[in-house]
């Protein structure tokens, strides 16, 4: 089996889920979040844009519903025994075969947990499972049972972030030896992710953002590329990723001379993260954080050009994104707590003045100040 942890760490794993479940009064729970799967057994697919179902019942034992096409990526990368499958056919319906597994497991009645908020059960996979739980046991949404174990990392799974970190810091200075005037995006963007698949490396949660001109404003991906102008602005958003664990990081370069208005807007961002780290402690919320970010940007004139989240958790993450949960966002109540490896990100758009400003690292959060995981200084990069 292709399993990057060995038994003691998964067994851990698990034990952890069973406490939480028992917490809940759940007899199973069923999970649908690739993430929920790859951390509690390995499994590694992107086979989840179909139906598949992960059963993990009170007494530890856990059974895989899933397709033909990935019954041997399950048996390859996950330390799952039970592996059924439901057939692809004309009006087949997952769901049913779902409610069958369950009752060969005597689930008839149960209380059972669900992960609703999920990529892997999509509107009309929910409909269809509602349909059949209806009469046949008491479901409850547990969306945030294992997202909240997961948001705090283990030893080997701090080791794999901080891999991914160095992955991240070596493509920026591959893709800096890039930039330039007359550059094209589609070189940058291949030397930064190049670089990380070149390292063993793998694809991240979603694309790199990256944008030039009144694009560096966006922040999120788009098709199309540009060449820089002697006077430009760009803005990257990447990620290392080790076997699936992220750390990223996010600039906005400055090619050219920067404008007084770009070194203006880049202090801001540095004094906000600075204020984002003093919160960034046992201490404190993930609100907390949030409330920093404003109060500094708010100082610097910057509130109506900031946005209303200003960073999240990150670790194993599968399309369509990598952004996990807690959040960094207004009145969050979720209590920071040592070793987890969160991302602050600054960003700061003028769309009065088409100028652009982003700053962004990943933390591994201790008992006391968080320890940034990457070698990048914060000073305003130029090209």
């Amino acid at each position: 089996m292709a399993l990057h942890f060995d038994a003691e760490e998964f067994d851990a794993r698990k034990q952890r889920l069973l406490a939480a479940m028992g917490e809940a009064k759940l007899d199973a729970m069923l999970l649908f979040a690739q993430e929920s799967m790859y951390w509690l057994t390995g499994y590694d697919t992107f086979g989840f844009c179909f139906f598949q179902c992960m059963v993990v019942e009170k007494s530890g034992d856990v059974t895989l519903l899933t397709r033909s096409a990935d019954l041997r990526q399950a048996r390859h990368t996950s330390n799952v025994e039970t592996i059924l499958v439901w057939e692809d056919r004309s009006h087949a319906n997952p769901a049913k075969d779902l409610r069958e597994l369950l009752a060969d497991r005597d689930l008839l009645g149960a209380k059972i947990g669900v992960e609703y908020d999920s990529a892997g059960l999509n509107a009309r996979y929910g409909q269809l499972l509602d349909e059949q739980m209806k009469s046949f046991a008491d479901t409850h949404d547990a969306s945030a049972i294992v997202p909240r174990l997961r948001s705090v990392k283990s030893e080997a799974e701090i080791a794999f972030v901080r891999k991914a970190a160095e992955l991240a810091d070596d493509a920026f200075d591959a893709a800096m030896k890039k930039v330039k005037a007359g550059a094209d995006e589609a070189v940058i963007l291949a030397a930064l992710q190049g670089e990380i698949l070149a390292r063993g490396g793998d694809y991240p949660g979603n694309e790199f953002i990256i944008g030039s001109g009144e694009d560096a404003l966006l922040c999120r991906y788009k098709a199309g590329r540009r060449t820089l102008d002697p006077n430009d602005q760009l803005t990257l958003e990447w990620a290392g990723a080790w076997r699936r664990y992220h750390a990223a990081l996010m600039r906005t370069v400055i090619v050219g001379k920067p404008t007084e208005r770009h070194v203006e807007m880049h202090a801001a961002a540095v004094a906000a993260l600075e204020a984002v780290e003093k919160a960034m402690r046992p201490d404190h919320t993930f609100g907390d954080v949030f409330e920093a970010h404003a109060r500094a940007l708010e100082e610097a004139g910057m509130t109506k050009h900031r946005l209303n989240a200003c960073g999240y958790s990150l670790g194993a993450h599968f399309t369509p994104c990598w952004m996990d949960k807690p959040m960094f966002f207004a009145g969050n109540p979720e209590p920071i707590v040592p070793d987890m490896t969160l991302f602050a990100h600054m960003i700061i758009m003028d769309s009065d003045s088409g100028t652009a400003m982003t700053l962004g690292r990943t933390y591994l959060t201790t008992d006391g100040a968080p320890e940034p995981l990457s070698r990048l200084g914060l000073d305003l990069p130029v090209a």
